[in-house]
C-alpha cells in the first residue's frame, strides 16, 4: 500500500509539473508561433488520426516523445522513447546505431504536449541529414480523450 501511494505522488508531480508547459502553449508571442508554423513548411506531419495505426504496429519505427522526463514519466504513448526537445540533436544518436552503423534513413515520429517542440524537432533532426522524420503535432490530450493508450511510468 505504501508503494502504491508512493507512486501516486510522484505520478501527481509529474503531472503538477507539466501542467505549466502544456497550459502555457497559448501564451507565447506571435513570433514563436510563426517560428514553429515555419518549420512546419519544411517537415513532414502526420494528424492524430493517421498516427493511431503506427503506435500499433511502428514496423521498427522510432516514436520518439520530445517532452521533459517529467512529462514523459505522467503518460506517454506506448513504445515511445524520451528524447527531450532540449538535448534532441545530442541525445538521439544510440538510438539511431551510432556509432557503429548510424542509421540517417531511420523511420521517427515525434510527439510533444501541443506539436510545437515535435515540429522544432524534426526540422533539428531533419537539418543533421536524417531523411524520413515526421512531426506528429497533435494535442496529448486529445489523444487521451480519445481512448488512445497513454503508460504511466
Amino acid at each position: 500500500m505504501k508503494k502504491r501511494f508512493i507512486y501516486l505522488a510522484a505520478v501527481l508531480a509529474a503531472v503538477l509539473v507539466a501542467l505549466p508547459i502544456v497550459s502555457s502553449a497559448a501564451d507565447y508571442p506571435d513570433s514563436v508561433k510563426q517560428y514553429v508554423q515555419d518549420a512546419r513548411k519544411d517537415i513532414k506531419t502526420l494528424d492524430m488520426a493517421a498516427f493511431r495505426p503506427i503506435v500499433d504496429n511502428p514496423g521498427g519505427a522510432l516514436i520518439v516523445d520530445v517532452r521533459e522526463p517529467g512529462e514523459f514519466a505522467a503518460g506517454h504513448i506506448p513504445g515511445a522513447i524520451n528524447v527531450p526537445r532540449g538535448v534532441l540533436e545530442f541525445k538521439i544518436w544510440p538510438h539511431v546505431g551510432y556509432p557503429d552503423k548510424t542509421n540517417m534513413d531511420q523511420k521517427m515520429y515525434l510527439y510533444c504536449a501541443t506539436g510545437g517542440r515535435c515540429s522544432l524537432g524534426a526540422k533539428a533532426l531533419q537539418t543533421l541529414g536524417f531523411t524520413d522524420v515526421t512531426a506528429v503535432p497533435m494535442m496529448l490530450a486529445d489523444w487521451q480523450k480519445a481512448g488512445h493508450p497513454l503508460t504511466v511510468k
